[in-house]
């Protein structure tokens, strides 16, 4: 049985406010249409580079501009990670300096999705197909190294963009939380899907993939 999708929890030194940041830009119909809550915890982990996980927003529920607007005035920046001048998606940091994209209107991929359409990892085929499996949630795309998973329910995707990889820091910000009615039998699962046990810590046990980024699951 796979386990479930709890959350994609995010690291801060100031949970508080990076939370408050996220509530409000989503707001409640955005957070309600997720499949999987978006929980931010207190841990300091600078930044170094990009994060391996991203958040991009659709322009279904309001428009870029809007949405663009909103983030401003709730704290976020416009950043710049070489994007080209011709592209039409806007990347702004939040008040972490958590990059996130505001993705143009008519964008296909993101067509049938909600406000957070996209959960952008950096990752390889083989993570893909991990996450497929521990979770349950069929791929929706597979070709040349890039892979994206979605709940049957439809909603936001998960995808990964395959190789080159960017330099791995010793912990990412962001990391997927996993619950399993069996926690036992679920860990063994997916140790043999790839991962492997990092520590445990009563009812909870930290774990990585087969790319090596940290995620939890609990019982």
């Amino acid at each position: 049985m796979a386990a479930r999708l709890e959350s994609l929890t995010i690291l801060s030194a100031e949970p508080e406010r990076l939370a408050s940041f996220w509530r409000g830009l989503l707001g409640p119909s955005g957070n309600a249409e997720l499949p999987f809550a978006l929980v931010v915890e207190q841990g300091d982990v600078p930044r170094d580079g990009l994060n391996q996980i991203h958040l991009h927003l659709s322009s279904i529920a309001a428009s870029q501009e809007d949405t663009i607007a909103r983030a401003l005035e709730l704290g976020a920046t416009h950043l710049d990670v070489g994007q080209l001048p011709d592209e039409d998606h806007v990347v702004l940091a939040d008040p972490d300096g958590n990059e996130f994209c505001v993705i143009e209107a008519g964008n296909n991929w993101l067509a049938g999705t909600g406000f957070l359409g996209e959960v952008a990892a950096d990752g390889t085929r083989e993570v893909g197909v991990f996450w497929s499996e521990a979770t349950g949630w069929p791929l929706v795309h597979d070709e040349d190294g890039e892979t994206a998973i979605q709940s049957p329910e439809g909603g936001v995707k998960i995808a990964w963009g395959g190789p080159p990889l960017n330099p791995q820091h010793d912990r990412n910000r962001m990391h997927f939380v996993l619950a399993a009615d069996d926690l036992e039998a679920e860990v063994e699962r997916l140790v043999g899907l790839g991962a492997r046990m990092v520590e445990r810590a009563g009812d909870e046990v930290e774990m990585k993939d087969p790319d090596g980024n940290e995620f939890r699951i609990r019982g």
